[in-house]
């Protein structure tokens, strides 16, 4: 599904030097997978993921979704790709000012193809699919964090994307509630047959629900493949580290 080929990405620094975040990444990720995107604070987590969901430009490298290049995508095809995407934030970035349901229609109303009684069955189906159909009517200040989490996977998932990408989505969560939220995706990735890429620092995230992991340390991809694999394989020294396995 998407083949990232030596992919680089630099900044300018203010000296006018580059600032290299990810340096020649290249990785396979299938349909269907959970794919864990670990690592440490400045690892170079948040920019692939955001040159994943084309809100940033390679500085070198390819992105290729379902044999599009995602850098040849303009107009109206970049506006398709968006569409096959749902993004799962740490901070939830729900409206406040809206109820729950209203949170999960509001990307309805911006796409076309659902009219006013097909976007309130879809919200009711993704209500009763997040557990959350008797808070309907209330608004994200009467939710608990977990609640807010899975309004944000509902609202994510209304316009029947492909693919989900979730930054970070339990690090602001207790332990119960991080296990309910996992425990979440990974029935939508069973039942649905949606793709999820996660990144996070949280090992037991990635131990819960990926089938795949790869691992960056300073923009560099150090280990990555099915997560058996990689645990059972020689490690590189940051993913025996982050994984907490001793040496022999």
């Amino acid at each position: 599904m998407i083949e990232i080929s030596h992919l680089t990405k630099e900044f300018d620094n203010p000296d006018k030097s580059k600032l290299g975040v990810l340096r020649d990444i290249s990785l396979t990720v299938e349909a269907g997978d959970i794919y864990g995107i670990i690592g440490m604070s400045g690892a170079g987590k948040s920019t692939m993921l955001r040159l994943i969901g084309l809100l940033d430009t390679p500085t070198s490298g390819t992105i290729t979704v379902e044999g599009r290049d995602l850098s040849t995508l303009a107009g109206k095809d970049r506006i398709d790709y968006y569409k096959t995407i749902g993004t799962v934030f740490q901070g939830y970035n729900l409206l406040m000012q809206k109820t729950v349901a209203q949170n999960i229609l509001f990307p309805l109303t911006l796409s076309r193809g659902y009219d006013k009684a097909a976007a309130k069955k879809r919200v009711a189906e993704l209500l009763e699919l997040v557990g959350l159909t008797e808070k309907a009517d209330v608004y994200p200040s009467q939710l608990s964090g977990g609640q807010k989490q899975r309004v944000a996977i509902a609202r994510a998932l209304a316009t029947s994307p492909k693919l989900i990408l979730c930054d970070e989505p339990t690090s602001a969560l207790d332990s119960l509630t991080t296990r309910s939220i996992l425990g979440l995706l990974s029935d939508i990735n069973h039942r649905l047959g949606v793709t999820i890429i996660i990144i996070t620092h949280e090992i037991a995230v990635v131990k819960k629900i990926c089938n795949k992991v790869a691992v960056l340390e300073g923009g560099v991809l150090v280990d990555n493949g099915p997560i058996d694999q990689v645990l059972d394989s020689d490690m590189h020294p940051v993913t025996r580290s982050l994984f907490g396995k001793e040496e022999d």
